[in-house]
């Protein structure tokens, strides 16, 4: 049995294992701040969509699932501002 699980909870409330999940989209550039987000489709058909709220040193602070075609369509509003 794998001990390593990401499993994260969302705005609403909903737990989402990510373990295996497979990420269709993302940027993770560091430092990280608001223009890193990850696009996630669950083995079990979940959409996830993790975003920064402006956190430096953690890549993702916020979970929400989505829809598949959002997901699919998802344009991340911002970019990196490098200093």
């Amino acid at each position: 049995m794998n001990k390593h699980k990401f499993i994260v909870t969302t705005a609403d409330g909903h737990q989402a294992d990510l373990t295996h999940a497979t990420t269709l989209k993302s940027n993770n550039l560091y430092p990280f701040g608001r223009h890193n987000y990850a696009i996630y489709q669950t083995p079990d058909g979940l959409f996830v969509r993790g975003l920064n709220r402006g956190e430096r040193e953690i890549m993702l602070t916020h979970f929400e699932l989505l829809d598949e075609q959002t997901a699919r369509n998802y344009k991340h509003e911002y970019g990196r501002q490098d200093d």
